[in-house]
């Protein structure tokens, strides 16, 4: 790292999960290099699609992780902090409490306000398509690549090959689909067929904005992903490193998918890789990146999925870095 670097901290904020990344980021370069990077699972959209509110609950188990980020941001040095807000805090009525309270942590522990930017979609895609593609050529991953980032609330579809050529966003997810369909444990076979309904309409929307066809590699993104990636790997404790960059045959990523939508809550609490707070969730994450797997080799002929560790999270430090981003209490 040069000595041109600059420490940021960049925190992502979604519907199931919040985290952190603080890095040392060249701005000429785009290099990148971790400092701390930690997620949470926070539930901030719990049962958002069904009341259009963040829960108190829910609400405060956030801002609490939030104050520990921002005194964590000080303690390392982050000269500047992005917070980006994602599904959830677009959708709740009450999301100005949220952004509020997000400003007051930072003030409070980091030294300096931080405005939570409740980004749309499209920029939402544009981050993870930026923090995600960094290292794909250099590995010898051939564009152009669709990128999808599978959260809680939406997924994202982003395609491009040195920059986005076309991105959209769908508002189906791991909470959204469970919590919607997937309510016996496991789901039962007209759970699964209305869930995959669901999905496949919103994959037909993201098709017509998003062209399948002619795509050089399939790149999945966040821990629906990571998580069905392990399984489909067979690992006996989640290994990021081993996970990051893996290319795996679509026949193996759809078995995974299969049988972590077909266990039961206790069989995927058991499995050594499993984050707790994805355990309720995973089957219709599962579900719905089988779909999409299987929508995108029908139209491309692709016949392996990337996995790439470096998503949105990265993309927001390597923003945070830019000449123009707002210094910190200490710039």
């Amino acid at each position: 790292m040069s000595d041109g670097a600059v420490r940021v901290g960049a925190v992502d904020c979604g519907t199931n999960s919040i985290r952190l990344l603080v890095a040392d980021v060249d701005p000429r370069t785009g290099e990148l290099r971790d400092v701390l990077r930690r997620m949470e699972v926070v539930r901030l959209g719990l049962g958002v699609d069904r009341t259009g509110v963040i829960a108190a609950e829910s609400m405060e188990r956030t801002l609490r992780m939030t104050r520990a980020y921002a005194a964590q941001c000080r303690e390392l040095g982050a000269s500047r902090v992005r917070f980006v807000a994602t599904s959830a805090s677009r959708d709740a009525r009450n999301a100005a409490d949220f952004i509020d309270g997000v400003r007051a942590a930072f003030h409070e522990q980091w030294g300096a306000d931080v405005l939570p930017e409740v980004v749309t979609g499209h920029e939402e895609a544009s981050l993870s398509f930026r923090g995600a593609t960094g290292g794909l050529a250099s590995h010898g991953v051939p564009g152009p690549y669709l990128v999808v980032d599978l959260g809680g609330g939406s997924t994202e579809f982003v395609r491009g090959t040195s920059q986005v050529d076309a991105a959209t966003s769908v508002d189906v997810g791991c909470v959204r689909m469970t919590e919607r369909h997937l309510l016996s444990d496991p789901p039962s076979a007209a759970e699964i067929e209305a869930a995959t309904a669901d999905i496949d309409h919103a994959i037909d929307a993201a098709a017509g904005v998003v062209p399948f066809s002619g795509v050089g590699a399939l790149v999945g993104l966040a821990g629906t992903v990571t998580t069905v990636t392990a399984h489909a790997l067979g690992l006996p404790t989640y290994d990021p490193v081993r996970i990051h960059l893996s290319r795996l045959p679509v026949a193996r990523v759809l078995t995974a998918c299969t049988d972590l939508l077909h266990l039961s809550h206790a069989e995927r609490a058991a499995l050594p890789f499993m984050h707790e707070g994805r355990v309720d969730v995973i089957g219709a994450g599962a579900l719905l990146w089988g779909r999409i797997v299987e929508r995108v080799a029908e139209a491309s002929g692709i016949t392996e999925v990337v996995t790439s560790e470096h998503d949105i999270l990265d993309g927001i430090a390597l923003s945070a870095a830019s000449p123009d981003a707002v210094p910190g209490p200490d710039s």
